[in-house]
């Protein structure tokens, strides 16, 4: 059953705005406008080839050997007849009045001696801000961002992004990339030059990435374009990217291509469609993938239309044709499609070669819950089922590492890890790999809250306000009705995160107090009033309040060097994404644990440890109903919140815990009070869920 904590968690985890890294800022319009699962296909460009052709994010372009190039600004020494290809997608911001108010392409090739790549970008802007304060950004003033992956693997290598402009210069931290081999990437190998002339900007760029300049290859690579106008403040502006999408900088597969190609080599063109062998299947997947079979290194990614038609333009030569993703949704559902789906093709030189269709089905969903759950009557025996059960829906929904923890009795009866960190290292996950926990981080905060409660530094129902201010709210009176109770039960009036108007100010949905919805907002504000009155930092409450009292010792809430080393990454389509770890705990979502560890806290409160029995009365007691879905397959559940925790009555007695969500991070923590049993799970993949959902019937309700 799908809780509302689960749907409702913010999978942009918020404070990734706030703590995470610049070049995640800049892609947050683009990802407004685009989710990272699918791509819509009415918006793809129908110009030329060169724009018909679309990769990992929606476009491929084609570089040719070039010599005597020397970046200085000078455009003049660069080829004549070189491609130019559009860097048109998706303004954002102010809307160009015209082809001289924003318009850019670029062109770009390599020199194999120099192990470079070159790249010059054109900008013509009918203004040009330069910003020269000590608060300069890439906001703030005409600035060029350049995304490089030169390794280009299949399973998702790592990428940099540097950030220029005739005043700044950034790069985004490599130590926070899931690729080793980029985690000491600096600007020594990159040299970017700007130059303006009349209305037209150039950006000239020379990348050493050595060994990784070869003909014939394939290199990830994407731009964005900042366009400040004068007269604008500095919240706004424009920008336009060459590849579709956002999330840039989080996953290598949002990147375009750039084909290496020999001198004077020719490409043909590969013309295909896609069916499914069931023809009620709806709609199709995003792209296929093209695998040079001579040159695996060779490969890139055709978009596919609602039709099921695509093309592209590539090398003669053998390639394999696959989707490019084999998870794909199906009424909002996860679908494997069948791995044995792939076709071969031939093509000449300046051929244009139309093909068979690839026909794709999907495998089975995995059938094996048991009539009765099997933690009823768990022994050894059983482990074997269970372990299968766990891998066969990994391997189903391309889940890479799972932290398990079986709860009987009052103790932990089984712990295990599987699979691994991070799909491209494949470092496995083990008793020391720590989860985000996402919203988990909620109710052990509310812990801390009732721990104060109970000594009077706090009271449940004096508004807020009268212990710290909250400016961003302010003109709304009816933000001084706001108490701990409504953040701990979710009846602030917030939204599950709040967005600043243009006027630095947050909007209440409702009259606190009155209705439910579910919202870290609150739990943000919730923090800074605890932190004002205690006038301690939150690690140091935490561990007074929590951590110890519940022997929570592999727990942590912000970076640290010990944290680094064994966190696992989260993974989108099975593509790593990048640990940034929070420089500042979000009481909303930034706890890292595993689930042996937390299960101490399942343990804690089933025992009514580390407060006096009337806290846990006012914990536990039912303060919000959560209204039902229309798509609830369990009508004799009922789900409530106490106190931070999210409470169940359902026919096997009263449940208590939370779900997790921070989209690439799912998980669960789920314990029967009147069975004395539960489980904890933790799981680095945005199809984790499903996963989660599955194993409360394998393990409590049996087959539904």
């Amino acid at each position: 059953m799908n809780s509302p904590i689960y749907l409702s968690n913010s999978v942009y985890k918020k404070n990734i705005f706030k703590t995470y890294f610049k070049p995640i800022i800049i892609c947050i319009c683009l990802i407004i406008f685009f989710q990272f699962k699918s791509f819509s296909n009415s918006l793809l460009l129908e110009n030329d080839r060169t724009t018909s052709s679309f990769p990992s994010n929606g476009s491929v372009a084609y570089a040719y050997p070039i010599t005597n190039i020397t970046i200085d600004g000078n455009a003049e020494d660069w080829p004549k007849n070189l491609q130019q290809f559009p860097i048109a997608n998706f303004p954002f911001g102010n809307t160009p009045k015209n082809e001289q108010d924003f318009k850019a392409h670029f062109q770009i090739g390599y020199n194999i001696s120099e192990e470079s790549l070159y790249i010059l970008v054109t900008v013509v802007d009918d203004s040009y801000v330069v910003d020269n304060s000590e608060n300069a950004d890439w906001n703030t003033q005409d600035s060029y961002n350049l995304y490089i992956d030169g390794q280009h693997s299949p399973r998702g290598s790592g990428l940099d992004l540097y950030q220029f402009s005739k005043e700044y210069k950034e790069m985004m931290d490599s130590s926070t990339s899931w690729d080793p081999s980029t985690r000491n990437h600096n600007w020594d190998n990159v040299k970017i030059v700007t130059s303006r002339k009349n209305t037209t900007t150039y950006y000239e760029c020379k990348i050493k990435l050595k060994e990784q300049i070869i003909a014939g290859k394939t290199i990830g690579i994407d731009h964005v374009i900042i366009d400040k106008d004068e007269e604008d403040d500095q919240s706004t502006y424009s920008f336009t990217s060459w590849g579709k999408g956002g999330g840039k900088s989080q996953s290598s597969n949002r990147l375009g291509d750039v084909i290496l190609l020999n001198k004077n080599q020719q490409i043909a063109t590969i013309t295909g469609q896609i069916r499914w062998k069931d023809i009620s299947t709806k709609g199709f997947p995003d792209q296929v993938r093209l695998t040079s079979t001579d040159n695996p290194i060779l490969w890139t990614q055709a978009a596919v239309d609602s039709t099921g038609i695509y093309n592209i333009d590539l090398p003669p030569g053998s390639y394999d044709i696959t989707v490019a993703n084999p998870i794909y949704y199906q009424d909002d559902e996860p679908m494997r499609i069948q791995d044995k789906n792939k076709l071969n093709v031939v093509v000449g030189n300046k051929q244009t070669q139309k093909i068979s269709p690839l026909e794709l089905s999907f495998s089975p969903v995995p059938e094996i819950i048991p009539e009765k759950g099997i933690l009823h009557n768990f022994d050894e025996t059983k482990s074997k089922t269970l372990d299968k059960f766990i891998n066969t829906y990994q391997e189903y929904y391309g889940i890479p590492g799972v932290s398990l923890a079986l709860i009987k009795e009052g103790k932990v009866i089984y712990h295990k890890t599987y699979g691994v960190k991070n799909t491209l290292t494949q470092e496995k996950v083990d008793d020391k790999t720590l989860f985000e926990a996402a919203s988990i981080t909620k109710p052990v905060f509310g812990f801390a809250v009732m721990r104060l409660v109970e000594r009077g530094v706090i009271d449940l129902d004096k508004p807020l306000y009268e212990y710290l201010p909250f400016e961003a709210i302010e003109h709304d009176e009816r933000y001084k009705l706001i108490t701990a109770r409504h953040v701990l039960s979710h009846k602030t009036g917030f939204p599950n995160w709040a967005w600043m108007n243009d006027d630095g100010k947050l909007d209440i949905k409702f009259t606190p107090g009155t209705e439910y919805r579910y919202s870290g907002e609150g739990f943000e504000y919730l923090k800074r009033v605890v932190a004002h009155i205690t006038d301690k930092d939150m690690t140091t409450l935490l561990k007074e309040e929590v951590l110890d009292p519940l022997d929570l010792k592999h727990t942590y809430f912000k970076k640290n060097e010990y944290l680094q080393k064994v966190v696992a990454n989260g993974h989108f389509s099975n593509y790593a994404t990048r640990a940034s770890l929070p420089d500042n705990p979000g009481m909303a979502w930034s706890m890292h644990t595993e689930a042996k560890t937390f299960s101490n806290y399942l343990l804690g409160l089933s025992v009514k440890k580390g407060l006096k029995p009337e806290t846990y009365k006012e914990m536990f007691s039912v303060q919000t109903k959560i209204p039902k879905e229309e798509k609830d397959n369990r009508p004799d559940w009922e789900e409530y919140f106490g106190l931070s925790i999210h409470l169940q009555k359902t026919p096997y007695g009263l449940s208590f815990g939370h779900g997790g969500n921070n989209g690439d991070f799912k998980c669960e923590a789920r314990m029967y009070q009147d069975l004395n049993m539960g489980y904890v799970i933790f799981t680095n993949s945005n199809t984790g869920d499903k996963l989660n959902d599955a194993l409360l019937e394998f393990l409590i309700t049996g087959k539904k």
